[in-house]
């Protein structure tokens, strides 16, 4: 059996174990610290902060749809963002549904809808979440001055020198000019396009190219990233204060267990996966139970967020009509 064969054989279990790995970390790191968690309280002033969390978060996802846009101006399609973004923010909730794949195929069937073709449409997809890696990536080496993870009771920095995360930088941003960006999208749509059946409808030779730098779509992502930070910083603030001092770390922690929870394989929407990374990388700055506690506020105002969205869209459509 040949390696590809093999895993592709392994990779649906693969999920699994990587889930409930993360799964088990979370229950016993919940069960070691609960009362820590149960005796934290909030405030009435704190749900100021995580009503503003919320609606920051909801902006987040909003401006997303709306940078989605400007990746499909890039392959000189004309839609507007006032049709990429109900798009985008009514198909966002799907990628919690099993597999993990429904909004990519959404966000496909309605750029084709609109007469573009099946290859744009696939690259113009594929191409948004691996900007949004790219975008985190970044953050995480701009603002990742002081940031370690817990390892058997002991605390590694994992980047504690500047010229690391200054080649990590440079690498991350090297990795999406055309002349390198070009083969990853083009493998990474195939395989997408085959998993979802449209193979048939784009072909590798003539697969549509990147011909610039796409600097406006990644400092759009970093935007994004930037703002969901921001949303996860209200809802820390909102349980115990946070110093200026603090505030690089939980930017460069929320980045990373993001990203994580973007490209590893595991549950729908990265549940779990981004919960057990932030609790790795930031129990040694603030209390357990904080980091706790804030992970599952983050979770819930996700949610939230993407479903409020998605109903506003809704709401608009069925009033208002829909955008051209």
């Amino acid at each position: 059996m040949s390696i590809k064969a093999f895993l592709s054989r392994v990779k649906p279990y693969l999920r699994w174990v990587i889930l409930g790995g993360t799964l088990f970390f979370i229950a016993k790191t919940l069960k070691d610290h609960w009362q820590e968690v149960t005796a934290i309280q909030v405030t009435a002033e704190a749900w100021y902060w995580l009503v503003l969390s919320l609606f920051v978060t909801l902006v987040a996802h909003v401006w997303s749809g709306w940078v989605w846009h400007w990746i499909l101006v890039l392959f000189g399609q004309t839609q507007g963002g006032l049709w990429s973004t109900p798009v985008y923010l009514k198909t966002n909730v799907a990628k919690y549904l099993p597999g993990n794949v429904w909004h990519f195929f959404g966000r496909v069937r309605a750029l084709q809808s609109t007469g573009t073709s099946a290859g744009i449409a696939v690259l113009t997809v594929v191409m948004e979440p691996l900007l949004m890696a790219v975008a985190a990536l970044i953050l995480a080496c701009l603002f990742g001055w002081q940031l370690g993870i817990e390892i058997g009771g002991s605390r590694l920095m994992i980047d504690h020198s500047a010229g690391i995360r200054g080649i990590v930088l440079v690498g991350a941003l090297v990795a999406v000019h055309p002349r390198i960006f070009n083969p990853i999208l083009q493998r990474l749509s195939w395989a997408k396009a085959k998993a979802q059946g449209l193979d048939q409808e784009i072909g590798m030779t003539d697969a549509p190219k990147l011909k610039a730098y796409p600097v406006r779509s990644l400092l759009g992502e970093m935007g994004f990233v930037g703002l969901r930070s921001l949303g996860f910083l209200l809802i820390v603030g909102a349980l115990t204060p946070v110093t200026l001092s603090a505030i690089p770390t939980l930017i460069a922690a929320f980045s990373l267990a993001w990203l994580f929870g973007l490209v590893v394989p595991g549950a729908p929407g990265g549940i779990g996966v981004f919960e057990a990374t932030a609790i790795s990388l930031l129990s040694g700055q603030f209390p357990v139970a904080i980091v706790l506690s804030s992970v599952a506020i983050y979770r819930l105002v996700s949610v939230l967020a993407e479903v409020g969205a998605a109903g506003l869209v809704w709401v608009g459509e069925r009033f208002v009509g829909h955008p051209s």
